[in-house]
């Protein structure tokens, strides 16, 4: 009963069979699978390089667009909402689950391997030194993190503001409305399931090889695949513990440890190799991304085809694609009650600026061993192993035990928070959305990710994991776009409904309706009201009001309910394919200081309530307490007639 109370069969099952069967035909049949998946990833790349291209500019353009437009203002929820988390902890967040085990691999061999062989020039030299960081900028940019912005602000925006279920469906409702519930609801969120496990597949593959490359330098721990799932049982473990000590005590926690491990040793490696080169470079690696930043986003070395491309740049794209799904889902649930604006500032600029401060301190420090110091042997250990080259070049620094020991414990601690945030984003998807699933479904995702990985590994390596992320990314990119355009629709028909809002003016009520004498009026301004009180006048006077206005509606044949609930009373309109009107009134409690003190006393903490007014945005920050029946139905058709002012301007 439990199992069919919290799984979406269509969407668990066929997620199950559908990776299995992939990861089985890899598994048994190798070296078909290779020869299969390899044309497969030849033809995406060859044949559909450009659209991998233009998706990413476009939905970059799109989340900086929302960001500068008047949508900026809008809420992930609802209008009084407030943040869930500090910035410390949104930001240790994002960074962890977004890209921490990745730098931990690429920070080193990616701006190396560009430098010793860029895609147009001679490797070794300054112009190639300049280039590498130039292209590792641009892979880990705003690119990236607008390819997540985009799906959690989807997310966030339908489930958190028009209260959908928080999965990927949810984002396609302004495109086909009911239909989200049924087979294409489904599919989408299949297509999400797969494209998340086998991206976070991938990134767990990079993990372990690298956690096995550094046991093996500190303990002489050989470096073999059964080692390396042997690896992957362990590190899977620990994930599924933190997953079940859930957001708050596992992953919140282990983010903030990530955050403060990754920040010691990169001050560690900033102080002790080439600090004014790093300062310096930093600067100027900035300058070079933003001037080269419309070029490079657009650049498919269309009049000099060249494979780098899609070893590279495709890769990358598929990769953010294939993880956006989990890091978007992932964002979205810490980021309830931020405002769009705020939230593309955070999410584009504090988690890209932290990453190109990692690049330089890591990568220009390499190269600057490599060039100015003549250290060919680094070149040589990242070109013949990329999982070697972080702890080949701490070798090159002092305390590189001590040092090679920290981003071992980082990239198993970076491994678990990307396995746990995934396992708990697949969990919710094959849920409908439910947050709060039984332990043994976030303990068999959590298991399933490390299963996938290790078999892949033993299929192809790194090979097909990274044939995996490029194929499974190409119809999400195709679901994202839609995303976007369903965004934008909703945002507009928004954006409508406010210029309605300020059509209609100012609540006002006629003199007829028994007004209160002013002395009363006064004294309800400056009492403050006890729970007891709220919820008695709520739910006798504003009951009365709103089940005359509802009767009436009936009358004239109107479908309406009215919805009693604890401490609340509510009457919801109904319009047919229309948006529905919602008015609802909240007994809601606040916590004050008190503004009339004696003498002897000091400032008193102390709850008050208010008979809040709540439309479908959420609050409207004003009080009925004390109204008449007659003043609370004027409030309610003054705000049905913007309902309907809206609606006449949205037909």
């Amino acid at each position: 009963m439990k199992i069919r109370a919290t799984l979406n069969p269509p969407v668990f099952f066929s997620s199950i069979l559908l990776i299995f069967g992939f990861v089985l035909f890899g598994a048994l049949m190798p070296q078909r699978a290779n020869t299969l998946f390899s044309m497969i990833q030849k033809g995406i790349i060859e044949k559909l390089g450009w659209f991998y291209i233009l998706s990413v500019a476009l939905f970059l353009i799109f989340v900086l667009y929302l960001a500068i437009s008047r949508h900026g203002d809008v809420k992930l929820g609802a209008d009084h909402s407030e943040p869930e988390f500090s910035y410390k902890s949104w930001f240790a967040m994002l960074f962890s689950a977004g890209m921490g085990i990745g730098l931990m691999y690429f920070g080193v061999a990616e701006p190396v391997m560009h430098f010793l062989s860029p895609p147009k020039m001679e490797g070794g030299t300054v112009e190639a030194a300049k280039e590498a960081m130039k292209i590792t900028f641009f892979h880990w940019g705003i690119h990236a993190w607008a390819i997540y912005a985009l799906v959690a602000l989807a997310l966030a925006y339908f489930s958190f503001r028009h209260q959908l279920p928080f999965t990927i469906r949810s984002a396609f409702y302004p495109l086909i409305g009911e239909r989200i519930k049924g087979r294409l609801g489904d599919a989408i969120d299949t297509f999400a399931v797969i494209s998340t496990m086998f991206g976070v597949a991938t990134s767990l593959g990079f993990g372990v090889l690298q956690v096995n490359s550094g046991l093996s330098y500190l303990f002489e721990i050989p470096n073999t695949i059964w080692t390396q799932i042997l690896l992957i049982a362990f590190i899977t473990s620990l994930a599924t513990i933190s997953v079940v000590l859930g957001l708050s005590g596992g992953i919140k926690r282990l983010s903030e440890l990530n955050l403060f491990l990754a920040i010691a040793l990169m001050l560690f490696v900033l102080l002790a190799g080439p600090t004014l080169f790093i300062i310096q470079t930093f600067v100027q690696n900035i300058g070079a991304y933003l001037s080269d930043l419309t070029y490079k986003t657009f650049n498919l070395h269309a009049y000099e085809p060249t494979g780098w491309i899609g070893g590279w740049t495709i890769f990358y794209w598929a990769w953010w694609i294939a993880w956006s799904p989990f890091v978007g889902m992932f964002i979205a649930r810490i980021s309830k009650g931020r405002t769009i604006r705020e939230f593309v500032i955070g999410v584009l600029m504090v988690p890209v600026g932290f990453t190109f401060l990692w690049l330089t301190v890591f990568g220009d420090s390499a190269i600057f061993l490599i060039l100015k110091e003549n250290l060919t042997s680094l070149g040589s250990a990242v070109q013949a192993d990329s999982t070697t080259a972080l702890f080949k070049f701490l070798e090159s620094l002092p305390f590189s035990f001590i040092t090679s020991l920290l981003a071992t414990i980082l990239i198993i601690t970076f491994f678990v928070t990307s396995s746990d945030s995934g396992s708990l984003v697949i969990d919710m998807l094959t849920s409908g959305g439910i947050k709060e699933t039984p332990l043994w479904q976030r303990i068999f995702w959590s298991s399933s990710e490390g299963f996938v990985a290790a078999a892949l590994l033993l299929a192809g390596g790194l090979g097909a994991l990274q044939t995996a992320s490029i194929i499974f990314a190409l119809p999400f990119s195709i679901i994202m776009l839609f995303m976007a355009y369903g965004m934008h629709k909703a945002l507009r028909i928004e954006a409508i409904k406010k210029e309605a809002l300020k059509v209609q003016g100012a609540i006002t009520f006629s003199p007829s309706y028994s007004p209160i004498p002013w002395q009363k009026r006064l004294k309800n301004l400056i009492s403050r009201h006890k729970k007891s009180a709220i919820t008695l006048f709520i739910q006798e006077r504003v009951f009365e009001a709103i089940t005359a206005v509802s009767q009436e509606l009936e009358r004239e044949g109107v479908l309406s309910k009215v919805k009693k609930g604890e401490g609340s009373i509510s009457l919801e309109v109904l319009h047919g394919e229309e948006i529905d009107f919602l008015y609802e009134v909240r007994n809601r409690g606040y916590t004050s200081t008190t503004f009339i003190m004696s003498s002897e006393s000091e400032d008193e903490i102390y709850q008050y309530h208010r008979a809040e007014v709540f439309l479908k945005e959420g609050s409207q920050g004003y009080d009925l307490m004390g109204y008449s029946k007659e003043q609370i139905i004027a409030d309610i058709l003054n705000q049905y007639r913007r309902h309907m002012q809206f609606l006449h301007l949205l037909r």
